[in-house]
């Protein structure tokens, strides 16, 4: 029962959303570079950065040397042919990714626009894709969008419509990204899409809470038969968990160790979950850090760190949470409401109401996330709903004690 209780907290963290390597074709014209120049993100004349003073003068090195935003790649990749040098489409292809790699995104944008621009009959879906990533960092959505609807007809592939579909889900733009996948599922046969396509929209959901959708879309990617991937399986295992359909999270496992896709990472994967399903609390010392042991395991495919850590709450690793969410605290990134429900929940199911307390004003006072009364709430009620009625009195007394009584909301 107690582990019941745990999966109703587990929400799946998004990170940087997936979107494939190969991406879009070219267009007729070249929206971008009327409407959209990159150089008009900055304004003004730009200036090409000083060179002289390096000893390493290749286009790569020329174009990182450029610090500032408003320092023009374009300028330097007109003189480096004006010197009577070659470029390569694979080298400002490299160029571009690894600008995008650091951030720089208008600096790689501007990359793109150059090879659009110069070598636009060579350009691969992948350039395109790029593009559209590109534009929606640089200009926002709304660009994006109006550069996608620029396309011809023969020009949205399943490249591009992946690439816009990421931008709506990393915007959060629920509503939009609907549109588009209702779009995608209508498209002829002509046009076959992966199970990226699908996680994309998955992830969104998981994102903004909406954990409910995620079958839906398994419903759809089934009767196209697109193959699942294990990133797919990730979600799919945890928008279950999080609605407390355990005999599902079951089924599916299963179905992981079965697919004919699957290999000895994904079953030992399917093997580590199936012990924290049947075990609330393993103390094991010997098994203080199992996630750790499966190297050959990418950190991608465990989910979340949330995932991770109400796995080791199962586990009875109070350290390992300790570690994790002292990570996740550390990192750039912003935290959400389900970060702090879930390490709520770990630490209240192993008995440590010192450390959920921590948690609770360390959420009352973070900048970038509101302290969700509603949300306290519902742990309360999961607890009682599975029989955990200490636990829930436990919490209960924490909640008054730090001023989140019943008068505000918790009940």
């Amino acid at each position: 029962m107690a582990t019941r209780s745990l999966f109703h907290t587990l929400r799946c963290r998004l990170t940087n959303g997936v979107v494939g390597s190969n991406y879009i074709r070219k267009t007729e014209s070249s929206p971008l570079s009327k409407s959209y120049s990159a150089d008009t993100a900055i304004g003004g004349s730009l200036v090409e950065e000083s060179l002289e003073s390096e000893e390493k003068d290749d286009l790569r090195s020329r174009i990182f040397r450029l610090i500032l935003p408003k320092r023009s790649a374009t300028t330097v990749l007109e003189k480096w042919i004006g010197e009577g040098n070659q470029i390569t489409l694979n080298e400002l292809r490299d160029i571009s990714k690894e600008l995008r790699r650091t951030r720089r995104y208008k600096h790689a944008l501007e990359v793109t626009e150059w090879m659009v621009q110069n070598e636009e009959s060579k350009i691969s879906d992948a350039d395109y894709a790029s593009r559209i990533d590109l534009i929606s960092k640089v200009f926002g959505i709304d660009a994006a969008e109006r550069y996608f609807e620029g396309l011809n007809i023969a020009s949205k592939t399943t490249e591009t419509y992946t690439s816009l579909l990421h931008a709506y889900a990393g915007c959060k733009q629920t509503e939009r990204a609907e549109a588009l996948f209702k779009r995608i599922i209508e498209t002829d046969d002509s046009l076959t899409f992966g199970a990226i396509t699908y996680n994309e929209m998955m992830t969104l959901y998981m994102s903004v809470g909406q954990v409910e959708k995620v079958p839906e879309v398994i419903q759809v990617l089934k009767c196209k038969k697109v193959s699942l991937d294990i990133f797919t399986y990730n979600l799919w295992l945890s928008s279950c968990a999080a609605t407390f359909n355990i005999d599902e999270l079951r089924k599916i496992l299963e179905e992981m160790r079965h697919d004919a896709s699957s290999n000895e990472g994904w079953v030992r994967y399917a093997d580590l979950t199936s012990i924290y399903i049947n075990s609330s609390r393993l103390t094991n010392a010997e098994s203080t850090s199992p996630v750790e042991a499966e190297k050959s395991i990418s950190q991608r495919e465990w989910i979340t760190y949330d995932f991770l850590m109400i796995l080791h709450t199962g586990l009875g690793n109070k350290d390992m949470v300790d570690q994790i969410w002292k990570s996740l605290r550390n990192t750039n990134q912003k935290l959400s409401s389900r970060s702090y429900i879930c390490v709520l929940s770990s630490y209240i199911m192993l008995g440590h109401l010192r450390e959920a307390g921590d948690v609770i004003d360390q959420w009352k006072e973070s900048k970038t996330t509101e302290f969700d009364v509603s949300a306290c709430s519902r742990i309360l009620n999961a607890f009682r709903d599975v029989g955990l009625e200490e636990k829930a009195r436990d919490f209960h007394l924490l909640l008054v004690q730090k001023k989140c009584s019943l008068e505000n909301g918790v009940s």
